[in-house]
């Protein structure tokens, strides 16, 4: 039983396996494409995937805020995400000891993000919060981070044109 379950077991909560399993595989499977890494200069690493798959879910996420009818999709799609954290953290060797903190702690990178990459896309600015959150501080070559910008701009653009159902079945960009 990992930590999510623990926590919606006190509050009588059973939780939904299927929800947004589809949403989430696709998030995966999208930050996971080669280009982020090759032509992105995204760290091929621990940290630079989980980066890549909390960015990914990031603007998924903003995609969703912008739809009243989407909150449901959305805590399932972060529900699916700690999960999957979870489920990784342990395979990693962590015990049960500190699974939730380093959980906690990755919900809170993803929180992060968010707000980073909501801020950049309002202001046009998102080299800085790429920098930050994709390089840890060390940006890569301009051609490399205009690769990830461009590709993430595109991919922001293109969700807002998919309706909640097509999102629900997975279906990205």
């Amino acid at each position: 039983m990992g930590f999510l379950d623990r926590l919606r077991g006190r509050f009588g909560k059973t939780p939904d396996r299927d929800a947004a399993l589809p949403l989430y595989r696709a998030v995966v499977a999208r930050a996971r494409q080669p280009h982020w890494y090759l032509e992105g200069a995204v760290p091929d690493t621990l940290d630079g995937r989980f980066d890549m798959v909390a960015a990914i879910a990031a603007f998924v996420l903003l995609r969703l805020e912008d739809d009243p009818a989407a909150a449901q999709m959305s805590a399932h799609l972060t529900e699916r995400f700690i999960d999957d954290m979870d489920a990784q953290v342990r395979q990693i060797g962590f015990g049960d000891m500190v699974v939730g903190k380093q959980v906690g702690r990755m919900m809170g990178m993803l929180g992060g993000r968010l707000g980073a990459y909501r801020e950049g896309v309002a202001e046009g600015t998102l080299d800085e919060a790429l920098a930050r959150n994709l390089w840890r501080g060390e940006p890569p070559a301009a051609a490399a981070v205009a690769h990830v910008r461009d590709r993430l701009l595109a991919f922001h653009a293109a969700l807002k044109a998919v309706p909640l159902d097509a999102l629900d079945r997975g279906e990205l960009p």
